[in-house]
């Protein structure tokens, strides 16, 4: 038997507080009123009776209760031995990698060959099971003896998109060792990439009952070129040529040159040459594509010729559309806050929204359903427009509302009915001003631009939170801008003006980004990347939206949902590289473009003492693999100690109050 953690014993010294409780704490005799004592002689008597142990059996259950407890801590354990005849029952366990390098020069083939081998070697009454994994693992077959089933199952396993994760088919086997109670024989068949082994090696631990013994199909690196990445962006909005910006890498490769091709729904747009350093990377830059309307399949391809041409096209996707419409609402006497505006929404080049400019006389007859979002800048808007701006809002729209001395005067923020009480004023004379102290960085709005520190701000609304959200705050503590939800649509209160007269905000370089991600939020506009990687997630519809159906057609051409799927699915899965079309029937599509991980262009395999490391988790310090070692289980004794400690524990609280009561009665 051994201990865990050995330095809880010392807990062992505390068993001498029972023996100074039954044995060597002051005597106390109860005075009793006697007669006179002159009569009696006087002498000293011995108080050794006194220091006798007391309730032997009470003493008893507290010392051992106490030693048990500090035993329980120090965790005790008693190692078993696994013996090889132990392993008799052992199931056989066909692991078979099935990740995107797996398309290397027929690997996956041999893999499946030799996995055959191990399954005519079977036998009688001897059972096995294979497995498939990448970043997940997939049963192939049941625990069965019939060879049959087993060679369907390993004629079954495709090559997939997937990257390698080593982590996972360990989590795995040690899930299938405890299900069945059984020894496992487990035979995996990889290239033992190097970029499929976890940061943590402790990810890899394998418990005593497995048996590991990998079959590597690398015998060392194998040159490999890829296109690593493409930037381009998602959408556009004007008939300039689009710049899409690429990256050609080369593993274990030497140097050289490399012809790069730019594609645009299969036909060709561009053709460059690059050379790329011995086992390093080379920037290609494309400056001439012209994006028709609609969504649009881009794809980069170089000519790799190397064992993995799977990798050799980078896929994206980019929609060429109209932007969108915004109303900006503004004072007549106060153009220059839509000029700030309109500039800071123009300044990328490619502006998903269009300003369309308006008083207070002129909002009679607007159709508020054509814009992504309206902005109102410190104007008090006519009572009827305000109903159906409230109604815009609530069925989904967006409202960004600049409070100025116009607003300030009402006891309500428009629509968003937050209490307004007035303004702080600071002035501009010396440094008289208010800063930003506090911004979060987590809102759209401020995300990636929380530098605010050189803002002034001279005057400020004073808006009253009332369960929004604050995002930003000023020194004196007020709220800067706050975000809450009116219904289905969102409208956010930015307490000062965009006029560079209440604050100097439009003159700094956060202006920008925060006008455009202001804009973006919303106006629900959510760019994401122009590709993903195999293994990302889509978002299908929210939680409200039930019912419409969602078809998705996968890069086969296939549907990749089922019909009950497509009605309920809140978001998939992309399981393999190319396109996926997405079509809402209430929403805009999508087209999704996506590439397998390019860590697994890296066919570096791992390095042997990695595997024999691996291998030697679960047989501590016996050698990997060997027929005839034997594998060490550690059975812990803890719970057995606490349920000890627990029986004592009810024991002496019994024994305890029965001695207790006697000694009231005897009192």
């Amino acid at each position: 038997m051994g201990f865990l953690t050995p330095w809880f014993l010392a807990g062992l010294a505390a068993v001498s507080l029972p023996v100074w409780l039954h044995l060597l704490r002051k005597h106390k005799s109860t005075p009793l009123p006697f007669a006179s004592l002159r009569f009696f002689e006087r002498r000293t008597q011995s108080s050794i009776k006194h220091r006798r142990l007391r309730y032997l059996t009470l003493l008893a259950l507290r010392t051992a209760l106490l030693a048990l407890l500090a035993l329980a801590f120090a965790h005790p354990y008693i190692a078993r031995r696994l013996s090889p005849r132990d392993r008799s029952g052992a199931v056989t366990v066909l692991a078979i990698d099935n990740s995107f390098s797996m398309r290397t020069a027929g690997r996956l083939a041999q893999a499946k060959a030799m996995a055959r081998s191990v399954v005519r070697g079977l036998g009688a009454g001897q059972r096995a099971q294979v497995l498939e994994f990448g970043s997940r693992v997939e049963a192939m077959s049941e625990v069965t003896g019939d060879h049959a089933a087993l060679d369907a199952a390993i004629a079954a396993v495709a090559a997939s998109d997937a990257r390698t994760s080593f982590a996972e088919l360990a989590r795995a086997l040690r899930s299938i060792a405890g299900s069945l109670r059984l020894p496992l024989e487990v035979h995996l068949y990889s290239d033992m990439q190097q970029s499929g082994m976890p940061p943590n090696f402790n990810d890899l631990r394998l418990s005593a009952e497995i048996r590991l013994e990998p079959h590597s199909l690398a015998s060392g690196p194998v040159p490999n070129f890829t296109v690593e990445n493409v930037v381009a962006p998602p959408r556009v909005y004007d008939a300039k040529k689009t710049r899409v910006l690429a990256a050609v890498a080369g593993y274990n490769t030497p140097k050289a040159t490399r012809k790069v091709t730019l594609k645009l729904n299969g036909r060709e747009v561009e053709s460059k040459s690059v050379e790329v350093p011995a086992g390093g990377r080379a920037p290609v830059e494309f400056l001439s594509l012209d994006v028709p309307y609609g969504r649009n399949r881009g794809e980069v391809t170089i000519d790799g010729g190397d064992a993995l041409p799977a990798d050799d096209a980078f896929y994206f996707s980019v929609e060429r559309a109209e932007p969108r419409r915004a109303l900006f609402v503004h004072s007549p006497g106060s153009p220059q806050a839509l000029l700030y505006f309109q500039a800071a929404l123009e300044a990328s080049g490619q502006s998903a929204f269009a300003i369309d400019p308006a008083t207070p006389d002129q909002l009679a007859n607007v159709p508020l359903a054509r814009y992504a979002f309206v902005a109102l800048s410190d104007v008090s808007p006519p009572a009827a427009f305000e109903a159906r701006l409230t109604e815009y809002v609530r069925g989904g729209g967006g409202l960004l509302v600049a409070l100025g001395r116009a607003l300030a005067e009402r006891s309500k923020v428009p629509v968003a009915d937050l209490p307004l009480a007035g303004t702080t004023y600071a002035g501009r004379e010396g440094d008289r001003f208010e800063t930003a102290v506090w911004l979060d960085p987590s809102h759209p709005s401020i995300l990636k631009n929380s530098r605010w520190d050189d803002v002034r701000f001279y005057r400020a609304a004073r808006v009253q939170p009332m369960g929004a959200r604050v995002a930003a705050r000023l020194g004196s503590q007020l709220p800067l801008l706050l975000d809450t939800r009116v219904g289905g649509g969102r409208v956010l209160v930015f307490a000062s003006t965009f006029d560079n007269l209440d604050n100097d905000l439009p003159l700094h370089a956060a202006w920008v980004p925060f006008v455009q991600q202001t804009a973006r939020y919303l106006g629900r506009l959510d760019d994401g990347p122009a590709s993903v990687s195999v293994g990302a997630f889509a978002e299908l519809r929210d939680s409200k939206q039930t019912g419409a159906a969602v078809d998705v057609v996968d890069p086969t051409g296939a549907r990749a949902l089922s019909l009950a799927e497509a009605t309920t699915a809140q978001n998939i899965q992309f399981t393999m590289a190319g396109f996926y079309d997405i079509r809402r029937p209430n929403g805009p599509g999508e087209l999704v473009a996506v590439n397998s991980d390019r860590r697994e262009s890296d066919l570096t395999p791992a390095p042997p003492e990695t595997l024999e490391l691996w291998q030697n988790t679960a047989n501590g310090n016996a050698t990997g693999g060997g027929s005839t070692a034997e594998t060490q289980n550690p059975l812990s004794l803890w719970w057995y100690a606490m349920l000890a400690v627990l029986a004592l524990a009810v024991a002496e609280s019994l024994l305890g109050n029965r001695h207790l009561s006697v000694d009231k009665e005897a009192a």
